[in-house]
């Protein structure tokens, strides 16, 4: 068992059985079986907010913090699950029917999102999607030949980049602080590089 493993274990014994905070931690254990029971408790938590009544500030940081899942992959499996629930809620409320990987669904949400899947596209790439799901890149390669790439996004202005170090600025130092193994030297620099980015971005 990993150290992540044993961390999880050790917290999920820690709390009421059948609570949400435990089902979910469970869930998370589960994740690479069943990504969509694991997706659709974390909609749940986000829609509802639980993480703050958890001691979190953020979804995301419940989700670094308590699950050991990145802040990316949180999101793609929301988004993923959301697209699940609009397109084949039966799909989405039977986590024991196999689904097609996360990462596949994400393409198409992501799509989706972007305005490049129309209306009928769904319906198009559906039976090939559920009975034999493609790579993920070799769908988004798909989907591009089909409906053209996706929009550049804008570069944001120069504040909100400012804005953007600033804060991942404050994580680290934050996190760096609160670890024992970084040396109190090492930290204090951390610090130093928040306080100066933050001061850049407020200008």
């Amino acid at each position: 068992m990993s150290k992540t493993e044993q961390r999880m274990a050790t917290r999920i014994e820690e709390l009421p059985a059948g609570s949400l905070r435990r089902t979910v931690l469970e869930s998370a254990r589960r994740f690479k079986a069943s990504w969509v029971e694991l997706a659709r408790l974390l909609s749940e938590v986000k829609r509802k907010g639980s993480f703050r009544d958890w001691g979190f500030d953020a979804f995301e940081t419940y989700c670094t913090r308590e699950l050991f899942i990145r802040k990316q992959t949180a999101e793609k499996l929301t988004m993923s699950y959301g697209f699940l629930e609009r397109h084949e809620p039966d799909l989405a409320r039977d986590p024991a029917r196999p689904a097609p990987p996360f990462e596949v669904i994400d393409v198409l949400s992501r799509a989706e999102a972007q305005g490049r899947l129309p209306a009928g596209g769904w319906r198009e790439l559906r039976d090939e999607v559920l009975d034999n799901p493609p790579p993920a890149a070799a769908l988004a390669r798909q989907l591009t030949e089909k409906y053209g790439p996706p929009e550049k996004a804008a570069r944001p202005p120069q504040p909100e980049r400012l804005a953007r170090l600033a804060s991942s600025a404050g994580r680290l130092a934050e996190a760096c602080a609160a670890e024992k193994a970084v040396p109190k030297g090492l930290s204090e620099r951390a610090a130093e590089l928040a306080r100066a980015l933050a001061a850049l971005a407020n200008g």
